[in-house]
């Protein structure tokens, strides 16, 4: 309710303001949740809780990545219902990101488009606050670590560059997702290519393992995030290199290029997310679960903006999934309505556990 009074002010900003208000907001949370006796604990229920890699996540909902760049505000995800939280992306450098204006909100489709272009602080300073974070207390939700590759690295170079956000961001993870398939940092999408990725998984897996053996843990489930815009072919591509090269999962989709259906006329260029990525998200998904199992959990994302849509995504074969936009438009307990949702949707279908809903329709 409070939202839908705040929204309009809001939405009269530039959406990057508006985003960097909302975020200082959450930041400012953030140091008092941390600091209380037990920290805010996420919304659950026996029959959505997951089990991947080792991992429980309290429920399937997730935060995506995009929102929560520099990791300022873990402790406050459960409290806004989130199952877990996918922090990133981050690149081993600090950088900017792509000049200003590179976010603009397209109302009538309830959408975004972004050309930020992995503005963050760097993957150094970003552990060091996620170190501070711990000294006070752990998150108690699982955290994603997404990584990408810094503007300034050349792709051939691109594997130490990644290596170097690993190496940093590795005691912090519950998993760590490959970012490969922004359209907003050049040549990036180059490396979703089978050769490419299948020497960059090959470089990070390695990286994992000697992380894994330096800190006496396990290593951390590495993900790979795909583009909606990949023909079959190269959907077939990835899912060989995941299964081949050791990868846990993965994530999908990313933003898209395509403008196909659009109310709105625009000519700007960047990453669109929200309602007019649902169906092709949704589409990648199935394509995946089909060509890799259930072997290869993946995460869906894209154009989430209420139970129904998260739980089409579960039934194409996404065993978690994850929002951004959609919170944007609906606000900020969208996730705990969707978790509460799904246990709903699960009981009119007879399904007694989220696991046996998840590929029902791939």
């Amino acid at each position: 309710m409070l939202y839908r009074v705040l929204r309009p002010v809001l939405f009269r900003l530039d959406p990057e303001r508006a985003h960097n208000l909302i975020v200082t907001a959450l930041a400012a949370s953030e140091s008092l949740l941390a600091r209380r006796t037990r920290p805010p604990q996420p919304w659950t229920h026996p029959a959505v809780v997951q089990r991947l890699w080792d991992v429980t996540f309290p429920n399937p909902v997730g935060l995506a990545a995009g929102f929560d760049k520099n990791a300022r505000a873990a402790h406050v995800w459960p409290l806004l219902g989130f199952g877990f939280a996918e922090l990133g992306t981050i690149t081993a450098h600090a950088q900017p990101g792509n000049p200003r204006p590179r976010m603009f909100r397209l109302h009538d489709d309830r959408a975004i488009i972004n050309r930020l272009g992995f503005n963050n602080a760097g993957a150094d300073a970003v552990a060091a606050r996620l170190r501070r974070c711990e000294r006070v207390a752990p998150p108690a939700l699982p955290i994603g670590i997404n990584i990408g590759k810094s503007r300034v690295t050349a792709l051939a170079d691109a594997a130490t560059d990644y290596r170097h956000s690993l190496s940093r961001l590795f005691p912090f993870a519950s998993y760590v997702v490959i970012n490969v398939s922004s359209p907003n940092t050049p040549g990036l999408r180059d490396l979703q290519a089978e050769t490419e990725l299948s020497a960059l998984l090959a470089a990070l897996v390695d990286e994992n393992a000697r992380l894994a053996e330096q800190h006496r843990q396990p290593p951390r489930p590495l993900l790979i995030k795909v583009a909606p815009d990949l023909s079959d072919d190269a959907l077939a591509a990835i899912v060989r290199v995941a299964t081949a090269g050791g990868a846990a999962g993965l994530v999908a989709t990313n933003t898209t290029i395509s403008r196909e259906g659009l109310r709105t006329s625009t000519a700007e260029a960047g990453g669109l997310s929200g309602a007019p990525l649902r169906a092709r998200a949704t589409a990648v998904i199935r394509a995946l679960r089909r060509l890799g199992g259930p072997e290869l959990p993946i995460i869906g994302v894209g154009g989430i903006s209420s139970a129904a849509d998260a739980y089409e995504k579960i039934l194409a074969g996404a065993s978690l999934v994850q929002l951004y936009t959609g919170m944007i438009y609906e606000g900020p307990r969208l996730a705990a309505r969707i978790a509460r949702g799904l246990v709903e949707l699960l009981r009119r279908d007879g399904y007694a556990h989220l696991s046996d809903a998840v590929g029902r329709a791939a």
